[in-house]
Formats: C-alpha cells, structure tokens, sequence
C-alpha cells in the first residue's frame, strides 16, 4: 500500500450516524483499502456509541490539546475493524446525547480537529492525505496549510475537503478564532475566515484544502451558481479547476436482497418472487390491508424541506383519493411529523406513518414498497434512492443534485430508465410524475422494465473509490505517467493555437 489516507469524519457508520456523512465515511475507506491504499479513519468517541462496538475497543495513549487558555485532555482508542479506525475521547465535548447543536459546538470540534491531527504522533502514521468532511473538520486544512505544515513529517501532507451537504457552514462568533489559536485581525477577512460577520468553518475547508470534491457531478456544478450555493458560489467558483464531483456508492454486500437478514424473504433480479411476499408481510406489519395489486409508496427521509417533504404534503390528498398506499419512517420538523401523524388518522387503511427511525423496518420498506418518494429541493448525491432500487424499488425524484445521475425518466416506448422524474419544485410536477409512474404500473411488462431498470442499477464504492484515487494522486504530485504526458501533449497543443 503505497498511498496513505486519513478520513476524517464527524460520524462514521456503523459507530456513529445522523445521514450520509456517516454511510460514506464507513464505506469509502472498505473500498480504498480493497484497491490497496492505507486508507485509516479517526472520529469522536460519542457517548451514544453502541456498547457492542465499545467493548472490543482498546485505549492507545492520551495526550493534551491547547486551544488558548483551554487544555483538554484526548484519548486515543482503536476499534476492532476491517478498516483501522480510531476515536478522540473527551466526555467533556463528547459525551452527551447527541452529535450537533450545542452552544459550544465551535470549540467541540475546534478540538476535533486539533486533535485529529496530533494524535497522529502517536499511531507512527503520517498520511499522504488527509481526507475531511463537511464543516466539522474544516479547520483541519487551514491547521495543516499554515501551522503543521512547519514540521518536517507535515510538509508534504496534503488535504482533500468533501462538502456533503453545503447548507451547514459551521457560522461561530468572531472570538472563535483567538480559541483556535488563531489571529481574528488576519484571517476575520472576507478572502480568508469571515463570513456575513461570523467565523466559517466550511469556508476553511474550502479555502485552505488542496482540493475539494462533493459526492455528485450534478452538484458540483449547482452549488457554483447563487441558488445552490448559500453565499459560497464565488469561492466555489474560484476553485472550479480544483473542484471534482464524485457521486457516492452503497455497499451491495449490505444492501443485497438476495441474502439480506433483515427482509421478510430474500429474492434477486434473477428471481424476483419473493418481493410481492415482502409486501404482503410489510402491509401485515403494519395494520394495512393485504392488497397485492395496490402500489405502495413510500418515503424513508428526514422530515424537513431539504427532502421535499412539504411538497409531498401539498400533494398527499390528492394522491390519496387514487388506490394507493404510503408508508413513511423517519423524523423531522415537528409540524411535518405530526402532519403524517394526521394523515394516517384520516386514511387508516391507506397510510402507515412511523416517526421514528429503525433501521431494520427500512430495509423492510425498502424491500416491500413499489415506489419510492424523494422529490427533493437540493441533494447533493442522496443514498435513498440508491437503496431502494437495489431492492427492486422504483424512485420517484426531481431533477437535482445526485438525483439526476443516478436516476433516469423511465420511456415505455424504449424500455429505457430506473425511476420517474420531474423538473420544477412543485406539488403539481410531483403528481405528474406519481401519474406517470402509475400509469406503468397498470402495464405488467412495462412495469417489470422499469423494476428490472432499478435492481439492474449499480453504483458501487469500487467505482467511487478509483476517482478518488485519482484525485489523491493528483493532489500529491503521483499521477500517472500516461496521464502527465497526455496533459504535456495538451498543453504543447494549446500553445500552437
């Protein structure tokens, strides 16, 4: 293993997770690692751990990080893994009951960051790369380009910032940087840190990394332009040759129906009997009536605007006076929660309404339901409809983000396409689409194309983890000698014109 890689991650699945940050940063090291990089991972030792993990864990060394006036101690453990995976212990920053939205969250992860950093003095470690994500770990570009990189094992480690979601910028007040050990009259500056009169933590990680990538092509390009990009686009834009687009992958080992634990009845795209048995013990679970030829939709989301969700309630009537069913798993916005809750008071027999989240009633939906629910109003890549089409699950999706590239409008005429698509972010454009999808599962062979289409669809890590490759390559000066000459020939080529 030539090429050396720490991920650096606010939540890594299965140990610590709220969405897809967590998803990828559990299966994109599997996935370096099996194309032969030293692909490690360092995260914050919650104290909402599972037990099961904690207790094969095993304490490494400790040491004391400064952060002004401020010394906290941090603990090192490892975790029995495939990959080599280390937590920072610190219950005075770690230990609550959840990851985020504290008052004191700049200084949690101030210390994250430091620390993730320094420990690596004491694992005999020092990476090529270090690979952070989203604004918790944003400070560690900066950290490495200005300060670290005056030690001698530092000087040459570069840093890859992945935004997966850009709508949560890490905004702290101005003495934020004294905390950080860092002077406020040089970098509270519109070029550097400040940001509409705050401190950015996103915007260090987009400054100061060598590169930065975001888990969709489609993406890339949105959050350079003013709509997406939430008072960034300019500095986006301004690193558009050092910005890539990488759409994530799911792990098919886990999400496989064929041999899947957590189903009612295992089936392939080779053989797909046993979903319509899925469907008929989900609706049994659930209270609904045991039909098979009704179409099931279902939504399995956070219950906030980014998802569409208010769209979707904005439709629910109308979509419910057709011969359907909806099944919804997760939680939210109070007032989207308890609006669900009405809707399964009023169709008992139509709607099942779960605000909780369990993992293994999801695997369940997304094995028993037909149709897929995520109209989303921006989504950087999204992994929901990548599960449910490797359960043979048809999505329902606008055109965003990485919805577009990975969701083609399905056209009976050619057979072409894995979900159904609309464009405008409304609740009629939602209903159009539902239309469509309704009017091709009233047709068996047009409706076991489109199933076909979906389970067929394959987005693996394997894929995803090659382009990084590229990428870390790229970054510290190891591409490969085919691709430097053909960038030589290019150039020479633009020189003659």
């Amino acid at each position: 293993m030539d090429l050396k890689v720490l991920i650096v991650s606010s939540e890594v699945s299965p140990y610590a997770k709220s969405g897809g940050l967590g998803d990828v940063a559990g299966s994109l090291p599997k996935a370096l690692r099996k194309a032969g990089v030293d692909a490690r991972v360092v995260f914050p030792k919650y104290r909402t751990i599972n037990d099961k993990f904690l207790t094969s864990c095993e304490y490494v060394s400790s040491f004391d990080v400064t952060l002004d006036w401020r010394k906290q101690k941090a603990d090192i453990f490892t975790l029995n893994a495939d990959v080599p995976t280390y937590m920072i212990g610190n219950d005075f920053y770690f230990g609550r009951a959840g990851y985020y939205g504290y008052g004191d969250d700049n200084e949690r992860f101030a210390f994250f960051c430091k620390a993730a950093i320094e420990f690596l003095d004491y694992i005999d470690f020092i990476p090529d790369v270090i690979h952070c994500n989203d604004w918790q770990t944003g400070p560690i570009c900066l950290y490495v380009k200005d300060r670290y990189s005056k030690l001698k094992y530092f000087s040459k480690v570069k840093t890859l910032f992945t935004i997966h979601n850009l709508q949560y910028q890490g905004m702290f007040p101005r003495d934020t940087l004294r905390m950080m050990e860092l002077d406020d009259n040089y970098y509270f500056t519109n070029d550097k840190l400040e940001f509409f009169n705050a401190v950015s933590f996103m915007k260090a990680g987009l400054l100061y990394s060598d590169a930065i990538s975001t888990v969709s092509k489609t993406y890339s390009y949105e959050i350079q332009t003013s709509q997406y990009g939430y008072g960034l686009d300019g500095v986006l834009r301004c690193r558009n040759h050092e910005l890539y687009g990488i759409v994530n992958g799911i792990d098919y080992d886990i999400n496989n129906p064929a041999d899947s634990t957590k189903i009612y009845a295992n089936f392939s795209a080779d053989d797909m009997s046993g979903k319509a048995e899925n469907k008929r013990r989900l609706q049994e679970e659930l209270g609904l009536p045991q039909r098979a030829d009704v179409p099931m939709f279902s939504i399995i989301s956070r219950l906030v605007d980014q998802k569409g969700i208010n769209l979707i309630l904005q439709a629910a009537h109308n979509l419910l006076s057709r011969d359907v069913q909806l099944v919804v798993l997760g939680t939210g916005d109070y007032h989207y929660e308890n609006m669900f809750r009405d809707l399964a008071y009023r169709y008992p027999d139509k709607v099942s309404a779960n605000i909780l989240f369990d993992d293994t009633l999801a695997q369940k939906i997304y094995a028993g339901s037909d149709l897929f629910l995520m109209p989303s109003l921006f989504e950087p890549c999204g992994l929901g409809q990548l599960f449910c089409m490797s359960y043979g699950t048809v999505p329902v999706t606008r055109t965003t983000g990485g919805l577009v590239d990975t969701v083609q409008h399905f056209d009976p005429e050619t057979g072409e396409g894995n979900g159904f698509q609309f464009h405008d972010y409304d609740a009629g454009g939602l209903l159009w689409a539902i239309d469509r999808a309704l009017e091709v599962y009233e047709v068996p062979e047009h409706w076991n194309k489109v199933v076909s289409n979906a389970i067929n669809t394959k987005f693996s890590w394997d894929t995803s983890a090659g382009e990084y490759i590229d990428v870390y390559k790229k970054i510290c000066g190891m591409a490969e000698p085919e691709a430097e000459a053909e960038e030589e020939t290019e150039a020479e080529a633009d020189k003659k014109e």
